[in-house]
């Protein structure tokens, strides 16, 4: 029987989103999943969550082969809400250029399905969400997480909805990671990869900048260890100074001086003060204070951490090929020329390494000046690449 997606929430925003998003992380305005002790997820830790729950939405119609399944992989800041409304801000969803109906990822032809990240903060299991021995919130009484324990989630997700091979893994950024992950452990899972703006590890200079953002989070005197939301709390000026660090590494020098060069924000000359006198400054300001509104400071100090200990070909005795060994998966690698956060280089190790393992694999550079947040905006190449490599997969694989 087709499954047909949900493409509108259940909820709608309201005044406080504070409030509306803490919601989120026990029960979700999407459908959500929800496994027990008889069916416990192990991590790489080397613990296990006997309480699991996987929020997530679809779109578009699976078909009576269950062939045209594609799994979105979301960024750190992104979740399940791709292209539908979001249930917190009510602004649309992250991926709203490149999914939907005639678009390059396709919900008229594909089934599309996203889910909320393992350490997620809507309505996946994380941080915020619930622990049910205790009857409140994880906290840092979570475990901590890796890009692999966020796929094998997906997996179990995937098995309860009887999907059993996907046509496609797509993702950006922590989402690429997550395709990366897919392809080498799950190979006979996956038909077709999408790893866009992404690297097979992340660099000394990207943990870094977490470390910064972290750090900024754990210093406000509102994070109380991290038991914030048993004290009724938040470090919202930590989480804000983070998100504002992190902001910068996703845009580009050209991109920001284009976008502001060093105009005064509704002022004629400085104040000689510290207010934001610069339109960048006020600009990053927003940016950290609207984050807060919607995502739960520890989620991110979970993702964030997930993120520094990707190293794929660590897990394959060190060499990035063997974890495509063998490996029957068409891929397609997309890379950013103003991209520093994942520069092009990253993404070239990639493609070498499947290139060495004798896998299928394509490889565009888009020349843009928007940076590593490319991959989330109106870049018709972009869109022309995937659409092209979807539609050549979608033939091999017999999808009409």
């Amino acid at each position: 029987m087709a499954i047909v997606g949900d493409t509108e929430p259940t909820g709608a925003p309201a005044a406080d989103q504070a409030v509306v998003a803490l919601e989120q992380a026990d029960n979700p305005s999407s459908p959500v999943v929800r496994f027990g002790p008889d069916r416990p997820l192990l991590l790489d830790s080397g613990k296990r969550l006997n309480h699991l729950q996987i929020a997530y939405q679809t779109y578009g119609t699976l078909n009576e082969a269950r062939s045209n399944a594609i799994l979105l992989c979301h960024a750190l800041t992104g979740d399940q809400h791709a292209c539908n409304r979001h249930p917190v801000t009510g602004k649309p969803g992250w991926w709203t250029e490149m999914v939907g109906p005639g678009k390059a990822i396709d919900t008229d032809r594909y089934f599309i399905i996203c889910t909320n990240v393992l350490g997620g903060c809507m309505g996946t299991t994380g941080p915020a969400t619930t622990d049910p021995e205790t009857g409140e919130p994880y906290g840092l009484g979570l475990p901590v997480i890796t890009v692999g324990d966020m796929v094998r989630a997906q997996a179990m997700l995937l098995d309860h909805l009887g999907i059993e091979t996907l046509f496609c893994v797509a993702g950006g950024s922590m989402g690429g990671m997550q395709v990366l992950q897919w392809a080498a452990t799950y190979p006979e899972r996956v038909f077709s990869a999408l790893p866009i703006a992404a690297g097979a590890r992340h660099s000394s200079q990207n943990i870094a900048f977490h470390e910064v953002g972290r750090q900024a989070v754990m210093a406000d005197p509102e994070w109380r260890g991290g038991r914030y939301l048993i004290d009724d709390t938040s470090p919202r000026k930590g989480l804000a100074v983070a998100r504002m660090a992190a902001h910068v590494t996703y845009l580009s020098e050209q991109a920001l001086h284009r976008k502001f060069g060093r105009n005064l924000q509704d002022r004629d000359k400085p104040t000689f003060g510290f207010d934001a006198d610069f339109q960048i400054e006020s600009y990053l300001r927003h940016q950290g204070m609207t984050f807060v509104e919607r995502f739960d400071a520890n989620s991110y100090l979970y993702l964030t951490r997930a993120m520094d200990y990707f190293d794929l070909a660590e897990d394959y005795g060190g060499r990035l090929a063997n974890a495509f060994r063998g490996s029957k998966t068409r891929f397609c690698v997309v890379s950013f020329t103003s991209d520093w956060l994942f520069p092009t280089v990253e993404n070239k190790a990639v493609v070498r390494a499947l290139n060495a393992a004798g896998a299928s694999v394509s490889f565009v550079e888009i020349d843009t000046d928007r940076g590593h947040d490319a991959f989330l905006l109106n870049e018709p190449e972009m869109f022309d690449t995937i659409r092209g490599f979807l539609s050549s997969a979608a033939y091999a694989r017999g999808i009409v």
